[in-house]
């Protein structure tokens, strides 16, 4: 490691796990300090003690965009700034066979928190930001909002909202040197597709999430499995001073997917 965020004091949402896990410890061993925004009370205390000083947990749920801002002035209060701002957490929604069987249901639950708790997140951060001498936000989509396709399609509108939130951001708030980038990562393997079928039994949801995972290989062109790891380091990127240029930019972190399909080639006789 080489202390690449030294002295920088970082919001990770949804920092308890999967992805934003990776993020939280990753900046840490970079230096950086870090406060966990999460819903899940256990899952952060365990990893705010485990990695140390560097950490604190605040139990948030970002579908309430007061508790979004309270994680950003704690973050101040208790660190002393804040120069990046992870807005990561994210849910899925539930998978219907078919959208003619999609009541939306959970479409308000879905928005809250996919994009409303980004903008809110944004803004709070960008309000601080831009008083003390710009930052970095970096805000999580999915390749699902930049490809088309089926299932999810609350989840796959409110990513593809936030890839246009984030340029729109980036704008404006580059006055102020603040950068806005996003990263969308693709075939991650992580709970959120499990998570999307909600209601299955275990037998079930294992093979469910399975026939997901295969179909994205089959279009992947890049045949290793993407990581958490992989993610961090585009955090890692975006959240330090190698990308003082660098804004309104949305980074794939997918293997190649969204350049396009596999071309089967059949083997030369």
């Amino acid at each position: 490691m080489t202390d690449e965020l030294a002295g920088k004091v970082a919001v990770v949402t949804g920092g308890a796990s999967g992805l934003g896990e990776g993020i939280v410890r990753r900046f840490a061993a970079e230096g950086a300090k870090v406060l966990i925004g999460d819903v899940d009370r256990d899952g952060g205390a365990a990893l705010a003690a485990d990695i140390g000083s560097a950490a604190q947990f605040v139990e948030a749920d970002v579908s309430d965009i007061e508790q979004v801002s309270r994680l950003v002035s704690t973050a101040v209060e208790r660190f002393g700034g804040l120069q990046v701002m992870v807005n990561n957490a994210g849910v899925s929604g539930t998978m219907h066979r078919r959208f003619l069987d999609d009541d939306l249901a959970d479409f308000h639950k879905v928005m809250a928190i996919n994009v409303q708790a980004v903008m809110a997140g944004t803004r709070d951060a960008a309000r601080h930001m831009s008083q003390h001498g710009g930052g970095s936000i970096i805000n999580l989509t999915s390749i699902g909002g930049i490809q088309a396709g089926g299932g999810v399609m609350t989840y796959r509108a409110s990513k593809a909202a936030v890839i246009q939130f984030t340029k729109s951001a980036a704008i404006e708030l580059a006055h102020y040197e603040i950068r806005v980038n996003a990263i969308a990562p693709g075939n991650i393997r992580t709970a959120i597709v499990r998570k999307s079928a909600a209601g299955e039994d275990l037998e079930k949801l294992e093979q469910f999430e399975e026939t997901i995972r295969a179909q994205m290989r089959a279009d992947r062109p890049l045949k290793r499995e993407g990581t958490v790891d992989d993610v961090a380091e585009a955090a890692l990127y975006f959240a330090g001073d190698r990308s003082l240029y660098v804004t309104g930019t949305v980074l794939p972190i997918d293997g190649g997917t969204s350049a396009g399909k596999v071309i089967s080639r059949k083997p030369k006789d």
